[in-house]
């Protein structure tokens, strides 16, 4: 189980963060990272949206080992206002939205071990900053995490973070893009990782389905395996006028009064892009 922390750990500021740390790390944490990097950007071409492959280009996180986040943010902040700073682990949902509501994205500063290049549960730098950081170069997308972040704090108030938590998942972390082209990856959590950046495109397993913002919201998701639905945004521009354009807090009271949807439903009015077997996760509870 991931763990949240409850206060700031020693060393930590107010706003839970940290000094990155960027010269204790040793030759073999940035040799990771380049391994884990050109892993990754060998097998996006063709999967990834077209603006992460950009975002990658223009920050320049391919320049060799761990990103300092000093000189990121100065990259970054030229580009679209955003700055990268370091947290402890995973931080209150109030602080988390706090840092997002002003343009600060957090992230860890550990990397994972080489055993656990595959998978680790709980995010790293890697995750945070391949899979995270390259779209905050994107204004569009960059408007959007800074509107989910003031959203964030509203939500604490009507007790519906769990209905906006489904949000980011399904966008942020786990989100597909409809292009001319074709389904593209833009989550991080796939972007990141390689196994998924294959079975989200290529497995007849998952169901895959046209987003639409009351139906991400009621649906639950599953953090310990590839998942079994995807929704597919037809653009960031969408994704951010669907954000900024709702009145969340009757959207919240009518969500309340509906039941909770399991993740591998499809209702009727759903936009239906690929009907998943869903063997991968029959197979894994058999």
């Amino acid at each position: 189980m991931t763990h949240v922390l409850t206060a700031p750990p020693e060393g930590a500021a107010q706003d839970w963060t940290i000094p990155q740390g960027w010269d204790g790390y040793t030759p073999a944490e940035h040799a990771l990272w380049d391994r884990l990097y050109a892993r990754q950007t060998a097998l996006l071409p063709g999967r990834a949206h077209p603006d992460f492959l950009d975002g990658l280009a223009r920050l320049d996180l391919g320049a060799g080992g761990i990103p300092d986040f000093r000189r990121l943010s100065d990259r970054l902040t030229k580009l679209t206002g955003w700055q990268v700073v370091a947290v402890p682990g995973l931080v209150p949902e109030d602080v988390f939205f706090e840092h997002l509501a002003n343009r600060r994205f957090v992230a860890g500063n550990f990397l994972r071990t080489p055993d656990q290049i595959d998978y680790l549960e709980e995010p790293d730098v890697f995750h945070d900053v391949f899979g995270h950081v390259p779209l905050l170069a994107n204004p569009v997308f960059a408007d959007y995490m800074q509107a989910y972040g003031e959203g964030g704090l509203r939500s604490i108030r009507f007790g519906a973070l769990h209905k906006l938590a489904r949000l980011y998942w399904y966008t942020v972390e786990f989100g597909l893009t409809e292009t001319a082209d074709g389904l593209r990856i833009h989550g991080a959590g796939i972007v990141s990782s390689f196994g998924e950046s294959r079975f989200a495109l290529d497995d007849p397993s998952p169901n895959r389905l046209g987003f639409d913002l009351r139906r991400v919201m009621r649906t639950q998701y599953r953090i310990d395996d590839f998942q079994q639905v995807y929704f597919a945004i037809p653009s960031f521009e969408h994704l951010l006028d669907a954000t900024l354009n709702t009145d969340f807090a009757p959207l919240y009271a009518e969500l309340e009064a509906l039941p909770d949807l399991a993740i591998d439903t499809i209702l009727p009015e759903d936009r239906v892009l690929t009907r998943g077997s869903q063997a991968h996760a029959k197979a894994r509870a058999a």
